[in-house]
């Protein structure tokens, strides 16, 4: 009788995703890797696509490292399948477009949505603001039981809140664009989230 091989575990998984990057030096990676691990289970998007969009995170930040140092400091990112969303500020327009032409020459990148915006000063008391409302919010979506969290990521920049991620429904999107809105010190709310049915996933 023949033996069956045990299957690969998610450890596993990981472990051989993190070989195949060839980035056994970037701790991003590591980090990047490790979160999809443990947040698929409980996510939309499943372990290939948690993983799949870990790799291109990490990807992109090693680039902005050799391009920019700038770009790694100023710029948020946030992946959900294979769509790069890019929120912050950066000094010039030419910076503005070098982060999209990097985030395009990532294999497995199927959107950029680049909103960064243009600003040669840092507003200290701005950015403090677009900090705590982000913990803010990011504090009701996880306290509100009809919202997967995890799924959900959140960029404010100059009090406008920038959302992505993967809904379920869409009265669960609704639900996380009704919480953004009423954070203190927003301004804007712009929807980039999709739901899980959508045909581009």
């Amino acid at each position: 009788m023949l033996e069956k091989k045990p299957a690969l575990t998610i450890t596993k998984i990981i472990v051989l995703s993190f070989i195949t990057l060839g980035l056994s030096g970037c701790a991003n990676a590591v980090i990047g890797l490790g979160t999809a691990a443990v947040a698929a289970s409980s996510t939309e998007k499943g372990l290939s696509t948690s993983v799949a969009d870990a790799q291109i995170y990490a990807k992109l930040k090693d680039k902005f490292i050799k391009a920019s140092t700038s770009l790694l400091t100023s710029v948020e990112i946030s992946v959900n399948d294979g769509a790069v969303l890019m929120t912050g500020k950066v000094q010039t327009h030419d910076k503005k477009a070098l982060a999209t032409k990097l985030v395009w020459e990532i294999r497995g990148v199927r959107e950029v949505i680049n909103e960064l915006q243009i600003s040669d000063k840092l507003n200290i008391k701005d950015m403090a603001k677009d900090l705590a409302a982000s913990a803010s919010l990011r504090t009701k979506l996880i306290a509100d039981k009809r919202v997967s969290s995890l799924n959900f990521d959140i960029d404010i920049v100059n009090g406008i809140v920038y959302l992505s991620g993967i809904a379920s429904n869409a009265a669960e999107r609704s639900i996380v664009v009704a919480h953004a809105r009423e954070v203190n010190f927003t301004q804007q709310v712009v929807d980039y989230i999709v739901l899980q049915t959508d045909k581009r996933l």
